[in-house]
């Protein structure tokens, strides 16, 4: 009776507002709507509205998009008889539908997320035995080391825990290759790791053949241990200490709990945020993602596996035959087979590893084009929509996951559709400036606040916009190539263990800058129509606005694909932690100050800079952050300083064994509070029109610093040059 009772009422509430959504009223009254719900909503986010109130926000600003789709389908289409403007026209009218769509998915998502979970605490009873898989293919000893060390010294029973490196680089069949140079290379890496292996204490697993990548790397392993969960370490993803502690515990209680998923935190900026200097200032790209989208999808029971970082049951893996190879993302294939067969997942939204993502924006656009691909083939394959065993809930949350990576198709229509009419006079839009005015600014206002109430403290203004746009550019051919031919894409690793030794350009950055002169072209041919048709000033200086916000975009592009070169290799983390630094027979106390998986920075109780010469051998001492004997890692001196009675002092580690792994593990990635207070540092909301101001001064900048790029001060790289230890990831 009481589901009946609802029915009845989405019934009568949908044919309400279908009622007021389709009312015909004059151009002076939907203003006054507009303007009523602008102000609704700005003044709910500034008291910082939760709950039901924040559902009203949203409900205003949907009206607003729902009666601007009423009058953009019924009004604005071009005639069908004017075919060079009915084309164009219906593009884009499908290109905004797209985005209505995926609006109204996010809706549905993240409108009211769960709350962050609380922290476990200390497990206790009896617990079940854990195997950590540490997938690899071309990864080198130095990386694994720290995330091998990393992953046995989290806190959990010693004799539950077993942690395995997948190795894939090291196969029979590359070993016995044909190519000499690769059996070569393949026959020394199976050397060196499986030694690595034995002095960590870890299991060391490879196989005869390298089929179905990472999935089947991973199937392999199954087969030979026993452990009841299995969690999944990426070869770049250090995990803290309580990793354990903090998701093993969800599996005591849901017997059906197939996944506990953590997100994936980076101690290095992506390209974005490095050459627009945004790491340390704003939220990164993957935290919306991870801060609220999974939140979202816990709502609904939806949260999906991501790789790594994640705990999953054996038993839900063995049900499913392992872990899904059709697709070239196993990770949410597999997910959304489990969820299909009835099992649930857990997000738990704590930074619980530290990873690396790619430094170059060529690294970073491959790494898209397989994720793109990787969602393209799930829908084609599996298509959630309609997969049985999934509730309605999932299937939506999946359709959003999925058709988000349509967005190159939608972003390029919205590129493309001013330079119709300022280059070619196409009407593709049948509207007055009024009738803009009143309808599409206003839509625009409202999408705009619509994203800052559901994303403000993740994602700034226009930089989702811009994320899209330097991605369209590439991902568009290989989203076309996986629909027509789902069975083509191969998985292809992530190069990650990157560094850029000398400003560039990105070997696949020309396009940008050809984009931008179009749209500068387009700003001067605005000015001409101006000046010849002045009986079309209204809709010239409509399409004019228009393609001044595509050139902010392509503006501040041409900042993102010049990569600006690094004197540090490896990211320091800042930190405040007791230390002794011993130089022969001399122990001087100190702190450090700062960390990286390179070296440390360090403030020591001395005043002769002469025992602090650059090249000293010494050694750093430092207490475990869990206790225990205190460790030590030879470093060597690189330069110090005097600050009276201190003296700041670099080094540079220099580890000789697996114990030596084990202190750098501890000191740069044992706490997951410092992760934490990273995150909640960068999570600052400036608000629409403060972010607007900041994202256009932005783009002006990067644009001067593109184009100093481009005129030849700094030469474009045409092959990889300046790029050091680039690494991939399996």
């Amino acid at each position: 009776m009481r589901k009946a009772a609802i029915v009845v009422f989405w019934i009568i509430a949908s044919i309400f507002v279908l009622g007021l959504v389709t009312l015909p009223i004059d151009l002076r009254t939907q203003i006054v709507v507009s303007v009523v719900a602008v102000a609704v909503m700005t003044v709910l986010k500034q008291m910082h509205a939760e709950g039901n109130w924040r559902l009203i926000a949203l409900a205003f600003g949907t009206s607003i998009v729902l009666r601007y789709v009423f009058w953009r389908t019924t009004s604005t289409l071009p005639p069908i008889t004017e075919l060079q403007n009915f084309i164009p026209g219906l593009i884009i009218y499908i290109a905004e539908m797209f985005s209505v769509c995926m609006l109204a998915l996010s809706l549905f998502v993240v409108s009211l997320p769960l709350p962050v979970r609380p922290r476990w605490g200390k497990l206790e009873g009896e617990l079940p035995y854990v195997d950590v898989y540490v997938p690899s293919y071309n990864e080198d000893a130095t990386l694994l080391s720290n995330t091998l060390a990393a992953a046995k010294a989290m806190d959990y029973p010693p004799e539950k825990l077993k942690v395995y490196l997948l190795d894939d680089g090291g196969t029979e069949q590359k070993r016995n290759s044909k190519n000499l140079v690769e059996a070569s290379l393949a026959q020394t890496r199976h050397r060196e790791l499986r030694q690595l292996a034995a002095e960590l204490g870890v299991g060391y697993i490879t196989r005869a053949r390298n089929e179905h990548a990472k999935a089947g790397n991973m199937n392999h392993a199954l087969q030979h241990t026993t452990g009841d969960l299995i969690v999944v370490f990426d070869a770049d993803h250090a995990p803290t200490n309580d990793f354990l502690q903090e998701t093993v515990g969800y599996f005591l209680e849901d017997p059906r709990l197939f996944l506990v998923q953590t997100p994936h935190f980076f101690i290095n900026p992506d390209p974005l945020e490095r050459n627009l200097r945004t790491y340390e200032l704003m939220p990164s790209e993957n935290e919306m993602f991870y801060g609220i989208i999974q939140r979202g999808l816990d709502k609904w029971n939806a949260s999906f596996f991501c790789g790594s970082a994640a705990v999953l049951r054996r038993e839900a893996l063995n049900s499913v035959n392992g872990f899904s190879g059709v697709s070239i993302t196993e990770d949410c294939e597999t997910a959304v087979e489990l969820h299909s067969n009835g099992w649930n997942s857990v997000y738990v939204d704590r930074p619980l590893i530290a990873g690396l993502q790619p430094a170059t924006f060529s690294s970073f656009i491959g790494q898209r084009s397989r994720w793109a691909q990787g969602m393209m083939q799930i829908l084609r394959f599996k298509f959630p929509i309609l997969l049985s065993g999934l509730t309605i809930p999932q299937r939506l949350c999946y359709m959003s996951s999925n058709l988000f990576w349509l967005f190159p198709f939608a972003r390029a229509s919205f590129m493309i559709a001013p330079l119709c009419y300022l280059f070619f006079g196409l009407q593709i839009f049948d509207a007055s400036g009024g009738e803009f005015l009143a309808y599409t600014l206003s839509y625009l206002v409202v999408n705009i606040l619509t994203q800052n109430y559901l994303f403000g403290q993740f994602r700034w203004p226009w930089i989702s916009e811009l994320y899209e746009y330097i991605q369209t550019v590439h991902l568009m051919p290989a989203v076309v190539s996986a629909i027509l031919n789902p069975k083509k894409p191969s998985f292809k690793v992530t190069a990650k263990d990157e560094s850029i030794e000398f400003s560039r350009l990105s070997e696949i950055s020309r396009p940008f800058f050809i984009i931008f002169f179009i749209y500068v072209a387009a700003c001067v041919m605005m000015v001409y129509r101006l000046y010849a048709e002045p009986y079309l000033a209204g809709v010239t200086w409509v399409v004019g606005g228009w393609n001044f916000l595509n050139l902010f975009l392509t503006a501040a592009a041409l900042g993102v694909v010049s990569e600006a070169g690094e004197r540090q290799k490896a990211r320091r983390v800042k930190m405040s932690r007791r230390c002794e630094l011993v130089i022969g027979d001399s122990v001087y106390r100190g702190t450090i100050e700062d960390v990286s998986t390179d070296g440390a920075g360090l403030q020591v109780q001395v005043r002769d800079l002469d025992k602090l010469r650059p090249g000293t051998a010494a050694r750093l001492r430092v207490e475990p952050l869990k206790g225990g004997d205190p460790g030590e890692v030879p470093v060597m001196i690189r330069h110090a300083r005097s600050l009276g009675e201190l003296a700041m002092v670099g080094c540079r580690y220099a580890p000789v064994n697996s114990l030596h792994h084990s202190v750098i593990s501890d000191l740069m990635f044992a706490s997951s509070d410092r992760w934490q207070q990273l995150l909640q540092s960068r999570k600052n909301d400036p608000g629409t029109v403060v972010g607007t101001f900041w994202f256009i001064k932005t783009a002006v900048r990067q644009m001067g610093r593109g184009m100093s790029y481009f005129i030849g001060k700094v030469q474009p790289n045409t092959g990889g040059g300046g790029i050091a230890r680039a690494k991939g990831k399996g």
